[in-house]
C-alpha cells in the first residue's frame, strides 16, 4: 500500500529530467475524426538532447568496442520491435470513450428552422437512444421569425429604479452626441431541434434561454456584413449566407468605427454618470459598484477583423449602454524588456500605437515583466516545484502581478475582470457579466466551497437546490471522513482556512469570521454578499490531482508540508478589490506566491473570502450519458484520471476549458466558416441557413480564419 500510495501521488513531470524533456499538455487541433467537428492529438513528448561523447582513453575504446558488439545484437532485436512499434503507430489511434457517444448535430440547425421555445425539441437523449435525425433541413428560405432588439438592462427610467439609484445619462459614441450606442438583435426563438448544456443552467443564473443570436444580429451593429468598398468597413460577412439579414440592417445604421475613439467615449460616459458611483447619504440613493473589464493583450498581438467586432461589443455593451457601470481596459504586456517605455513618454506612446488598433488607444495601459520585478522585487525563496522552469516574474507564472498592480493604481474599481483574448461570447456581454455576479451574491457561504469543487450536471443532479442538498449530505458522509486536514485543509470550509503550519500569514480581512458555527447556520451567512472571486471552472484541491503546476508554491517553509490550497483552471474570472489587495500584500510583505490559476483561489481559501464557481452553461459535442459523466468528472478513480490532470481529455469536446477543441470549431461554424468539410456558405444555403446560438462562453478560440465561400 505505501508503494501504491507513492505512485498515486506522483506528478507526471516529476518523472522526467526537465533539462532534457519538456512537458507538452494535451492540445486540441480542431480537426475532424470519427464524425466529430473536432478531434484532438494525443500526448506528445519532446525528444531529449542528443548524447555527446568526448575524447576517450584506449581502455575506454576497447570497452566501447565490446559494448558495440552488444549494441549490434540488441539493435537487431530492437529493429524487429521498432518495426512492430511503427506498425502500431500507423494504426489509427483508439478513440476516447466519450467519442463513442452519438454526435449532437442540432447546433448546426439554422435560422429557417426557428420555432417558439414552446415548440423546441431538446436533442439530447443522454445516450438512452439516438438523437433526433431531423436537422439542417431548409423548409423555407427566409427565417420565419424576425429578430428584435435585445436589451437586458434594467429599465433605467422606471420609478422603481429611480427610487433606489441615481438616474442614468445616455451615452454616445461621439462628443457631439449624434451617434447613439447601437443595439444588438436576437431571435425570440430557437432552432426546432437544439441541444441542452450538460453543465450549468441559464435559468439558474437568470439568463434568458428562449432567444438565440445569429451572426448578423449579434455582430452586424459593430460592422459585420459590410463590403470593404464601404469606407471604414472591415470586409467580413458580406459573402456569407444572409437570408433575412436585411431585417437587422434596416434598423442598425452603419457606423464607421475606424473614426470612433472608444476611450474618449467611455470617459465621457463615466463623467456623465459619476453621481451613480459616488453614493449620497443626503439623497439616500444606493451607490452602483464599478467594475473594470481588463483585456490581457500583448505587443505583437494580431487583431483580426472578427475580434475587432467582439471588442467593440464589449465596450458598447458593458460600458456605454450601461451608463458606465463597467470600464474596459487593455492591459498590454510589453514583451521586450529592453524597451525603456518608462523613461520616455513619446516612446511609451509609440509602443502603444504600434501594438493596439487606433480605436482602442485611449483604453490601453502598458506594463512589462521588468516593471513587475521592480514592483515586487526578488528574492522569492523556497519554491516547492517550479514545473514551468521559468522566472517568477514572467507572465506565465505571475499573470496576476500586473492585475494586482492595476488594482492598486485604480482603487475606484470594486471588481476587476481578468479576460483573456481567446474568449468569445455569443450572447450579450452585460447580461452575462451582471447575472453571474448577482447569482454569486445570492449564494450562502455554507457549502459554497464544496459545491464549487464539483461540476453541477442538471440532468443528473436535478435543480441547484437539489444539488445543494446532495452536496451537503455527501460532505457529511464522505468528504469529512476521508479528509486529510494537513493535506487538504478543513472540510467543510467555514471562514479562513488557517489550521496549517506555515511561515506566517497576514490576518484575514474584517467580515470573514463566521457569526455562528457551521451546524447552527441555516444557509444565511453570505446571502447578499458579493463574491470576491468568480471562476468558470470548479475550484478544486490540486493535491487530489496530478495537475502539473500543483506544487508551484513559493515563500512557505519547505521543511513543513506544502500548504493546503485551491485552484481553478483558466484565469478568466472576476476578482474583488479586497481579494486583489490581499494578494498584493501577501506578495510583497510575505513573499508568498503560487501559479496564476492557484493564487487567487488559495488566498480566498486562506483568508476566508467568498469564492464561487459559476455554473454557466457548457455544451458538449457528444450525447453523454450523465450518470457516467458524473463519475468521470466528480469521482475520478485515480489521481491521474482527474479532469484537471490526465483526465482532461474528457473536456476536449466542451465549449469551455483551457484546451477545449469544440469551442473554437463551434464558434467558427457560427461565424459561417467551413470546418472539417462542413459549414460555409454553400452548406448553409443548401441547408437550413446560418446558425443561431444561445449565449455560449467559448474558450479557447485560437483562430478565426476559416473559409466562408
Amino acid at each position: 500500500m505505501p508503494i501504491l500510495s507513492r505512485v498515486r501521488n506522483l506528478i507526471p513531470r516529476q518523472l522526467l529530467d526537465t533539462s532534457r524533456f519538456a512537458y507538452v499538455s494535451l492540445p486540441s487541433n480542431d480537426q475532424s475524426r470519427n464524425g466529430s467537428p473536432t478531434t484532438y492529438s494525443r500526448f506528445k513528448w519532446q525528444a531529449g538532447d542528443r548524447i555527446r561523447i568526448g575524447r576517450m582513453s584506449i581502455s575506454r575504446s576497447v570497452a566501447l568496442a565490446i559494448a558495440g558488439l552488444v549494441f549490434l545484437l540488441l539493435f537487431a532485436i530492437g529493429g524487429m520491435r521498432g518495426l512492430r512499434r511503427q506498425q502500431l503507430a500507423d494504426e489509427p489511434p483508439q478513440p476516447f470513450y466519450w467519442e463513442l457517444y452519438d454526435r449532437l448535430n442540432g447546433y448546426y440547425n439554422g435560422v429557417s428552422m426557428l420555432v417558439p421555445v414552446s415548440e423546441h425539441v431538446i436533442e439530447n437523449q443522454y445516450n438512452q437512444s439516438h438523437p433526433p435525425t431531423e436537422w439542417n433541413m431548409r423548409v423555407i428560405k427566409q427565417p420565419p421569425i424576425n429578430p428584435v432588439p435585445y436589451s437586458p438592462y434594467p429599465d433605467f427610467t422606471s420609478r422603481e429604479y429611480l427610487k433606489q439609484y441615481h438616474s442614468v445619462e445616455t451615452c454616445y459614441l461621439d462628443a457631439k452626441e449624434k451617434v447613439p450606442a447601437p443595439d444588438v438583435y436576437a431571435y425570440p426563438a430557437l432552432p426546432k431541434i437544439f441541444p441542452e448544456p450538460l453543465f450549468g443552467s441559464y435559468e439558474e443564473l437568470g439568463i434568458r434561454e428562449d432567444v438565440c443570436f445569429d451572426r448578423f444580429g449579434r455582430l452586424g451593429p459593430y460592422g459585420y456584413g459590410y463590403n470593404e468598398s464601404v469606407p471604414g468597413a472591415l470586409g467580413v460577412g458580406d459573402r456569407s449566407e444572409n437570408a433575412g439579414s436585411e431585417q437587422v440592417f434596416a434598423k442598425a445604421e452603419f457606423t464607421d468605427y475606424s473614426k470612433v475613439d472608444w476611450g474618449a467615449a467611455q470617459k465621457r460616459c463615466g463623467e456623465k454618470n459619476k453621481a451613480r458611483f459616488a453614493g449620497s447619504q443626503a439623497t439616500g440613493k444606493k451607490r452602483v459598484k464599478r467594475q473594470a473589464f481588463v483585456l490581457r493583450t500583448w505587443t505583437g498581438y494580431k487583431y483580426n477583423a472578427y475580434q475587432m467586432l467582439s471588442l467593440r461589443a464589449m465596450v458598447n455593451e458593458l460600458s456605454l449602454k450601461s451608463g458606465g457601470e463597467f470600464d474596459v481596459h487593455f492591459l498590454v504586456h510589453v514583451k521586450n524588456n529592453s524597451i525603456p517605455i518608462w523613461a520616455d513618454k513619446a516612446l511609451y506612446q509609440q509602443t502603444l500605437e504600434e501594438n493596439v488598433p487606433r480605436e482602442f488607444w485611449n483604453l490601453s495601459t502598458l506594463w512589462s515583466a521588468q516593471q513587475m520585478l521592480a514592483y515586487y522585487p526578488a528574492p522569492f525563496p523556497d519554491n516547492f516545484a517550479n514545473m514551468a522552469g521559468s522566472s517568477i516574474h514572467g507572465v506565465y507564472r505571475s499573470a496576476h502581478f500586473p492585475l494586482q498592480w492595476f488594482s492598486q493604481e485604480h482603487p475606484e474599481y470594486d471588481f476587476v475582470w481578468n479576460w483573456e483574448m481567446d474568449v468569445r461570447y455569443s450572447g450579450h456581454y452585460y447580461e452575462f457579466h451582471t447575472k453571474v455576479g448577482e447569482w454569486a451574491a445570492r449564494q450562502p457561504r455554507k457549502g459554497l466551497w464544496e459545491r464549487s469543487a464539483r461540476f453541477w450536471i442538471p440532468n443528473h443532479h436535478g435543480n441547484y437546490a437539489n444539488f445543494t442538498a446532495f452536496v451537503e449530505a455527501e460532505v457529511q458522509s464522505k468528504d469529512i471522513p476521508e479528509n486529510d486536514a494537513e493535506k487538504n485543509g478543513p472540510v467543510p470550509v467555514w471562514g479562513p482556512a488557517r489550521n496549517f503550519t506555515n511561515r506566517g500569514m497576514l490576518p484575514p480581512p474584517p467580515g470573514t469570521t463566521p457569526p455562528t458555527t457551521y451546524e447552527e447556520d441555516n444557509y444565511t451567512w453570505g446571502v447578499g454578499e458579493e463574491a470576491d472571486l468568480l471562476t468558470f471552472n470548479p475550484i478544486f484541491d490540486p493535491s487530489m490531482t496530478n495537475w502539473v503546476f500543483s506544487q508551484d508554491v513559493t515563500g512557505y517553509n519547505r521543511t513543513l508540508p506544502i500548504p493546503p490550497r485551491r485552484a481553478a483552471i483558466v484565469t478568466v474570472g472576476r476578482l474583488s478589490k479586497r481579494l486583489l489587495s490581499v494578494m498584493h500584500e501577501e506578495t510583497w510583505r510575505m513573499k508568498h506566491h503560487m501559479f496564476p490559476e492557484m493564487f487567487p483561489a488559495a488566498m480566498s481559501f486562506h483568508h476566508g473570502l467568498k469564492a464561487a464557481y459559476i455554473p454557466h452553461p457548457i455544451y458538449f459535442d457528444r450525447d453523454w450519458e450523465t450518470g457516467y459523466m458524473d463519475q468521470v468528472f466528480n469521482y475520478p478513480k485515480e489521481i491521474w484520471s482527474s479532469p484537471f490532470g490526465w483526465g482532461e481529455n474528457n473536456l476536449l469536446g466542451s465549449t469551455f476549458y483551457y484546451n477545449a477543441g469544440f469551442s473554437g470549431a463551434l464558434w467558427r461554424r457560427w461565424l459561417g466558416m467551413a470546418e472539417n468539410g462542413e459549414g460555409g456558405r454553400k452548406w448553409e444555403e443548401e441547408g437550413s441557413g446560418r446558425m443561431c446560438l444561445r449565449g455560449v462562453l467559448h474558450h479557447p478560440v485560437k483562430r478565426e480564419d476559416g473559409p466562408v465561400d
